[in-house]
């Protein structure tokens, strides 16, 4: 049965002039009940018995609801987890639809006992009234600069930011923050996870709390925490932004959920319908698929689930007036019980809805589940995160042998794998670090990572970062040491500024930001996560803004167009000659520079741009052909030798 939102009979709660209607699903309840709360949330005062339809849908109408109004289900029916039942009513159920809750989420083991009431513990969905945002164009230009934030490590130790504001949404529109992007050049700001999520189970003990938010409960509902003015908070900050130009992409999971595997909690989808929310091996209700590693797998091809997805992007975009999303492990979206589908159901209606067709859509275009390594394989026009270019360049840059080739591939804006069925142009996200790993500083400061207060004893995040150390592990006084990390740091930047395609910079990745060698602190919500702006590189910083003066500036770094060879591009040895085979093929090249025929807009004419790239510890005599040539960073002549480890822009004429 094919679902589609704006001609189904509404879910959650509809309110007219004298009525609300609450409606949620449930194929396999046998009843489903609704409860109302006091303006507290703590003392239940009503209850009432829904009514299913031929549709699976349990309503009620009741008259004297109001906005504010606390609400929850309970759900009767077979508890028996070998066939995928889980009904138990002492559990209190968050409405999958739910668009605003009364305090966040908090883990204690009950959320999984059997016959436990847990209405004191479980969020109170809030019945709201919908407000349309002002919606514009998305603002992400082509090869445009994505920021990706989390919103509390990000604004908490803001000196500008009021302290009562530290660490929301709104802070992200306080002027010395909107001030701080568009001086490194940012054109959207990609939120980590700002909807409503709970700690996995094991982080309580260990006196941790969840960081980064990929643990959801409820789609819809921003997180109080992140969030306390809810929807209407981010449609504010969202306007701001658009007024200074930045766009507003969120970060979305929709591949699992905090309810975990089947020891988890009963908080939602699990208690009102296992069967029809979650994947599970075929034949085997009481086995949940893991191809999340997170315990669960939403069942993303399922009318009903995928109704609600559509309707999340919709709300998002009426109601904020977001300019688009980021998918986590977003295969899990694609997949049906024989794999991954790009031209599946559920994608294909989200680029084909009239109110997210011209959004944003980023995949993280894999997942842990079989054959889920999907790069260049989502439909047009989700662009998709490029970890081959973000391994590639960071090859390049520790000194691997023979990886020449692939950093050129990888700056050019990796037609290998995005130029299949005969594309024309790149649809790659290229990045160095994200929230998931090392930060740019702790990629040239650590040779392994460092996650001990993670409580894992350090068995937890990727063993493997292709990353190095400059002189000593870790942190160090030397002033030669810090320089040369500092410099290493530069011309990875460099290098991501030159790369064809979107770029992404992770927050503080512009000012050396450190986490200490944690490269998964996902449970870190102190100050190893927490951006101390004071301690931000001023030297970075300014190298950071100057980048994004030379991107915006020539066209060709912001054309996803592929090259051709046909006089747009030349890839030139030191001695200014075309490169030849053993160029290419000699495992220890230290430097490679590529000219490019672009359009220089700030004097409305076509000129040459050469890009040249040293990786070597020593300064190297370098060669550009034809005439004169200016080094833009520096705006100094030309002066015929790359210094070590650098990246240098020189404009003819």
């Amino acid at each position: 049965m094919k679902q589609n939102p704006t001609t189904n009979p509404p879910l959650g709660v509809t309110l007219s002039e004298k009525l609300a209607e609450f409606a949620v699903y449930s194929a396999h309840a046998e009843r489903i009940d609704l409860c109302l709360f006091d303006t507290n949330g703590k003392k239940q005062i009503a209850d009432y018995s829904m009514q299913c339809g031929d549709d699976h849908i349990h309503r009620i109408e009741l008259p004297s609801i109001k906005p504010g109004q606390r609400y929850g289900f309970r759900a009767h029916g077979t508890y028996d987890p070998d066939r995928g039942l889980w009904f138990d009513p002492s559990k209190l159920l968050v409405d999958p639809y739910v668009r605003e809750l009364d305090r966040p989420f908090v883990y204690d083991p009950v959320l999984s006992a059997l016959g436990v009431d847990t209405a004191d513990l479980v969020p109170k969905a809030i019945v709201t009234e919908t407000v349309r945002a002002r919606i514009c164009k998305p603002m992400l230009p082509p090869g445009g600069v994505i920021y990706e934030v989390g919103v509390k490590p990000f604004t908490m130790l803001h000196p500008d930011v009021p302290e009562e504001q530290r660490g929301t949404v709104a802070a992200l529109a306080h002027p010395a923050v909107i001030g701080h992007l568009k001086r490194i050049g940012v054109d959207a700001v990609e939120l980590m996870p700002i909807t409503a999520w709970i700690d996995e189970r094991h982080l309580p003990p260990l006196g941790l709390t969840n960081a980064w938010g990929y643990n959801p409960v409820a789609f819809m509902a921003l997180d109080p925490r992140l969030c306390p003015g809810g929807i209407r908070e981010l449609r504010e900050t969202v306007a701001a932004l658009h007024d200074a130009g930045i766009g507003v992409i969120l970060d979305l999971v929709f591949n699992h959920t905090g309810e975990s595997d089947r020891h988890g909690a009963t908080l939602s989808m699990r208690g009102l319908d296992n069967l029809t929310y979650y994947r599970h091996v075929p034949g085997e209700p009481g086995h949940l698929v893991n191809d999340t590693g997170t315990g669960n797998t939403v069942a993303c091809d399922h009318p009903q689930v995928r109704r609600l997805i559509l309707e999340t992007l919709r709300h998002f975009v009426l109601h904020a007036g977001v300019d688009g999303f980021r998918f986590d492990l977003a295969p899990i979206i694609g997949r049906t019980a024989t794999g991954f589908e790009a031209a599946g159901e559920t994608l294909t209606a989200m680029i084909s809805d009239d109110v997210l067709k011209d959004r944003l859509l980023i995949a993280e275009p894999w997942d842990i589940g079989p054959g889920g390594y999907q790069l260049g394989n989502f439909p047009e026009p989700f662009l998709e995160w490029n970890d081959r270019a973000r391994d590639d360049i960071r090859r390049y840059w520790r000194g691997d042998q023979w990886t020449t080739g692939a950093f050129a591939t990888r700056l050019a804006g990796s037609s290998d794998i995005f130029a299949r069925n005969g594309r024309q142009a790149t649809r790659s996200v290229n990045f160095l670090a994200a929230h998931d790993g090392f930060t740019l500083m702790d990629l040239v400061s650590h040779e392994h990572k460092h996650n001990e207060a993670n409580g894992e004893d350090n068995r937890d995040g990727h063993g493997d970062n292709l990353s190095w150390n400059n002189g000593v592990e870790g942190e160090t006084t030397d002033t030669g040491i810090l320089e040369s990390r500092r410099r290493d740091v530069a011309a990875l930047l460099s290098t991501l500024f030159a790369t064809k395609g979107v770029i992404m910079l992770t927050m503080g990745d512009e000012g050396g930001r450190s986490q200490g060698g944690n490269n998964n602190a996902y449970a870190q919500d102190n100050g190893i996560t927490w951006l101390d702006w004071w301690k931000l590189d001023q030297d970075l910083l300014e190298h950071t803004r100057a980048l994004a003066a030379i991107r915006n500036r020539f066209s060709v770094l912001s054309d996803p167009r592929f090259f051709t060879g046909e006089g747009d591009v030349e890839w030139i040895a030191a001695s200014g000659q075309p490169m030849q085979v053993s160029d290419w093929e000699n495992p220890g090249n230290p430097v490679i520079g590529m000219i490019l025929k672009t359009l220089d807009r700030d004097s409305e004419r076509e000129a040459r741009l050469a890009i040249l790239f040293n990786r070597s510890h020593a300064e190297i005599a370098f060669t550009l052909p034809g005439g004169s040539w200016a080094e833009l960073l520096s705006d100094t002549a030309w002066q015929g030798a790359l210094p070590q480890r650098s990246v240098c822009f020189c404009l003819e004429g």
